[in-house]
């Protein structure tokens, strides 16, 4: 059928998916020149527009520059929301990208500036377009760091039953000390409320020491002394969990992988070529 044929001059099926081919590459591809160009001034964009939010939360800034603030705001979210319709509208299933991590993450970045109209102060929430720069890892080549970043999530899935035991421990632990500093030191002292020393327990246990609320009987701080103490033993606990977990799952992360040519195992992570056969991995 003719192009003129098409109504309102719509051009044929193969034009239209040659347009949305060229907009894909440039937008989701990082291999050609235009595509890493578009990824590399949407990052710059994105760090100027947090910056632009983090400056008008200053009042004497907003005083002086306020109104450029806004515009600039408004600039990078008209800017973002293009971006994010042009995103729907070249990939071949939008549903499954709106609702995929960065498709949520791209809609919540240009939210905010809209919902400012009825709600003040939410354009606050905009700092959520850091989570964009995770595109930074893509864009430079940098995928063995999410490798790393993945065995760290393993580690925290394998280590979250021996943490919550030890979590539980902690919460009766700051439970008992807390009761047992305001029986010691009562109201008098700053101690109004069991949960008043529940805080200063966890407070002091995790060495963080606010000076706000502090013992002033000889026993108090006795005890508070034994929690400090207490607190520098119990802090190298889940560090050492962790760190065990950490080397397990770096060896399973590095045993799992099989060469295509000869099948072995064992391999280091950065492993190029295979230990045994020497092909590529």
């Amino acid at each position: 059928m003719p192009k003129s044929d098409y109504p309102d001059n719509t051009p044929p099926p193969s034009a239209t998916a040659g347009w949305r081919d060229r907009i894909r590459e440039i937008i989701f591809g990082t291999d050609t020149v235009g595509g890493k160009a578009f990824d590399v001034a949407l990052l710059l964009a994105i760090v100027l527009s947090v910056l632009a939010v983090m400056l008008d939360s200053v009042a004497e800034i907003n005083r002086v520059w306020g109104k450029h603030l806004l515009a600039v705001e408004w600039f990078f979210t008209i800017l973002f929301t293009a971006e994010y319709a042009a995103r729907m509208m070249c990939v071949r299933c939008p549903w499954r990208y709106a609702v995929s991590f960065f498709g949520i993450v791209d809609l919540l970045a240009v939210v905010p500036t809209y919902l400012s109209i009825f709600i003040a102060g939410s354009q606050s929430l905009l700092v959520i377009r850091t989570l964009r720069l995770i595109r930074v890892f893509r864009v430079f080549k940098l995928t063995r760091y999410l490798g790393e970043a993945r065995v760290l999530v393993r580690a925290l899935h394998e280590t979250r039953a021996r943490i919550t035991v030890f979590l539980v421990v902690i919460m009766t632990l700051v439970l008992i000390l807390g009761s047992t500093m305001y029986l010691i030191e009562g109201a008098e002292n700053g101690f109004t409320s069991i949960p008043r020393g529940v805080y200063w327990a966890i407070v002091t246990m995790t060495t963080v020491g606010y000076g706000d609320i502090a013992p002033k009987t000889v026993l108090g701080q006795t005890l508070a002394a034994g929690v400090m103490i207490l607190g520098y033993t119990i802090i190298i606990v889940p560090i050492g969990i962790f760190s065990v977990e950490i080397v397990s799952a770096t060896r399973r992360e590095s045993s799992a992988r099989a060469c295509p040519s000869c099948g072995r195992q064992g391999h280091e992570i950065d492993s190029v070529y295979c230990r045994h056969c020497g092909a590529r991995l």
